[in-house]
């Protein structure tokens, strides 16, 4: 029966699954061959990291070792995505979540500095030669750095208060507002247009109340020329950097939509 399966596999051209593992993880075409692959260098990951833990090896073991798993690490990041590009699980995301969930933030038992491209020590590793100075060093730099050195840093730039100086954020500012003018109007004529004709069917059936109703409302009234800056103007928030309205130009402003208010129900 084995004899008949292979010649049948033969016959109908299929190529049989690799043996070996590929040098590079794009090579392989099969999810199943790549979950098989990354079960492999996770098993061997396992290994490396349970015989590392033996400080009797010597130092230049210990070193090859740590760079062979090192290695391996790299090969299964290049296996997980892999898998995914094949159909397969995330196992990016799921060993990011598992690290989450077990508060392991170096990912395994290594230790890994920032900005040596992922590079971790395991297990006896950590004691060599250099790499206790190495932490070491690290940290008293991480827990030198205080409050005040934070703040020595902040510049007026950091809060905004100067994004104004140059006149570029009023450039920006006034072509978003032509733009937003713009539609606006296109708006306000189709809502014009739209009245129009619901007046002109109203007079065709002597429907006074819905004439009554369809009164056009009047923008233009409502339009008040503040430009950019609030109601100071354009060139008025250049000047002051952050342009905030005084009292007085408050009370005008409120005081002058009070008597349109006012003059609209006295005119209704």
């Amino acid at each position: 029966m084995m004899n008949k399966w292979v010649k049948m596999r033969e016959g109908e051209g299929m190529e049989p699954r690799q043996q070996r593992r590929p040098h590079l993880a794009s090579l392989c075409e099969h999810l199943h061959d790549a979950e098989k692959w990354r079960r492999q260098i996770v098993r061997e990951i396992s290994d490396g990291i349970m015989k590392i833990q033996n400080p009797g090896m010597g130092e230049h073991a210990v070193r090859d070792l740590n760079d062979q798993i090192n290695k391996l690490i790299r090969e299964k990041w290049h296996w997980n995505r892999r898998i995914k590009e094949l159909g397969g699980p995330d196992y990016h995301q799921l060993e990011r979540r598992q690290q989450i969930e077990e508060g392991d933030s170096q990912g395994g038992s290594g230790l890994g500095l920032k900005g040596s491209g992922g590079y971790r020590y395991f297990g006896a590793a950590k004691d060599l030669p250099g790499v206790k100075e190495l932490f070491a060093r690290h940290a008293a730099k991480l827990t030198k750095r205080k409050r005040g050195d934070v703040y020595k840093y902040i510049t007026p730039d950091y809060y905004g208060l100067r994004d104004e100086e140059d006149g570029v954020l009023i450039e920006l500012e006034e072509e978003v507002a032509a733009r937003r003018r713009a539609k606006l109007q296109k708006v306000r004529q189709e809502y014009h247009r739209t009245v129009e004709e619901e007046r002109e069917k109203a007079r065709a059936t002597g429907d006074e109340e819905a004439l009554d109703a369809l009164t056009p409302f009047d923008w233009e009234s409502e339009e008040e020329d503040e430009g950019l800056g609030g109601v100071t103007g354009a060139a008025d928030a250049i000047a002051a950097h952050v342009a905030v309205p005084t009292q007085d130009i408050v009370a005008q402003v409120i005081l002058d939509k009070k008597k349109h208010e006012l003059l609209e129900r006295l005119g209704g």
